[in-house]
């Protein structure tokens, strides 16, 4: 026997007495759960959990080792809240079960916005999730889009929220932060620019070329071979085809879609600038009052934590626990409240199944605030039009 092996035969020694140990504890932590039910107190303790964590880091006097032991506890502890959860059924309604209450079927001939000028991608989500034939139209900022929505002037929205290579669309985000709308389905766009002019223009004609930031970004290997260009960020990508059309400016190009160019009657003069080949922009179907629609396998959620160490740990924990798979996190300042931040996060899961309201439940007593944004359908997890 090598010392490898030996090694490993040694922690599997060890790991037979820590699982009998666990199961021992798992025992133990059913009898509080018996306790909690019968005299009606909480399963979560904070400061019961706090003083436990303290007590076990105390046990080793290895600095590296106190934050793998309060990590170690964490996780158990949050295992014994599960198993408590399945006897103690805590009072007082929540976030997300106020809004199951308020759910309505999807509309028939919805009214849909989106921010841009017709062409632009956002247009393309809204057809390819709603179809072709959708009733869209496009408004000059995304404040006008949340708006319109709350005016009662389009029942959903379509936004973008993030995009492969540049990431999330922080104005979005922001403004969902904002809104107590809801999230009801996602679609994707594979976002391919080109660099378009008026007939008759060349390459060595242009000087200023037009887009919205996102496009200028994704294509900022391109232009930096053209540095003696003037780069003009405008409200969407094809509002850049439009203005170079409207103004007859020969000496400007925009960078947008090919239909973009077509419908504004521009030439192409070059294809696929974007430096990422795989460049695709998510976009969300946002609804002034919630849905949930068949399907569904994602929840969105926006939620902030206590101001103090480990509470995002904690928070996380809670996905590891229960077997959910966090796909989305993202920070967001909280305006008035310096370095405090709104978290935004998504995950695998049917609000209406079962165990889920135990879960949302602990997110909600780990979260100084929860907000569940939405249930909806992944990006294809199936047939998406409504």
């Amino acid at each position: 026997m090598n010392d490898l092996e030996e090694y490993r035969r040694r922690i599997d020694a060890i790991d037979a007495q820590l699982v009998q140990l666990f199961l021992r504890r798992m025992e133990v932590t059913w009898k509080v759960g018996e306790y909690k039910k019968a005299n009606g107190l909480p399963v979560l303790d904070s400061g019961r959990e706090k003083e436990v964590i303290a007590a076990k880091t105390a046990l080793t006097g290895d600095p590296a080792r106190k934050a793998d032991v309060a990590a170690l506890y964490e996780s158990i502890m949050a295992i014994s809240r599960r198993q408590q959860r399945k006897l103690v059924r805590e009072e007082g309604e929540g976030q997300w079960q106020r809004l199951l209450s308020a759910v309505r079927e999807p509309v028939s001939a919805p009214r849909v916005v989106y921010q841009g000028e017709p062409g632009a991608y956002s247009e393309e989500a809204a057809m390819g999730f709603f179809g072709e034939a959708v009733n869209a139209r496009g408004l000059p900022w995304f404040d006008d889009v949340f708006a319109a929505l709350a005016e009662g002037e389009a029942d959903y929205a379509v936004l973008p929220i993030e995009n492969s290579s540049t990431g999330s669309i922080r104005q979005v985000y922001d403004l969902l932060a904002r809104y107590d709308f809801s999230l009801v389905g996602e679609w994707q766009v594979k976002v391919e620019h080109c660099l378009a002019v008026l007939p008759g223009v060349s390459m060595e004609d242009i000087k200023t070329v037009y887009s919205h930031e996102q496009g200028l970004m994704q294509c900022d290997r391109f232009l930096s071979g053209h540095r003696n260009w003037k780069q003009v960020p405008v409200l969407d990508t094809a509002g850049s085809a439009r203005q170079v059309k409207e103004t007859g400016d020969k000496e400007g190009a925009a960078i947008c879609s090919k239909g973009a160019a077509k419908r504004y009657g521009l030439v192409v003069l070059t294809e696929a600038i974007n430096h990422n080949a795989a460049n695709v922009t998510r976009f969300v179907v946002v609804s002034a009052v919630p849905e949930l629609r068949p399907g569904r396998d994602k929840i969105a959620a926006a939620l902030s934590i206590p101001h103090q160490a480990g509470s995002l740990h904690e928070i996380l924990t809670v996905f590891t626990v229960n077997g959910l798979n966090l796909q989305k996190l993202e920070s967001r300042p909280i305006s008035g409240r310096d370095w405090e931040y709104l978290f935004f996060l998504e995950f695998t899961g049917d609000i209406t199944a079962p165990g889920m309201d135990a879960v949302l439940r602990e997110l909600d007593q780990l979260s100084a605030e929860l907000r569940i944004l939405g249930n909806f359908r992944s990006f294809g997890g199936g047939i998406q039009h409504a």
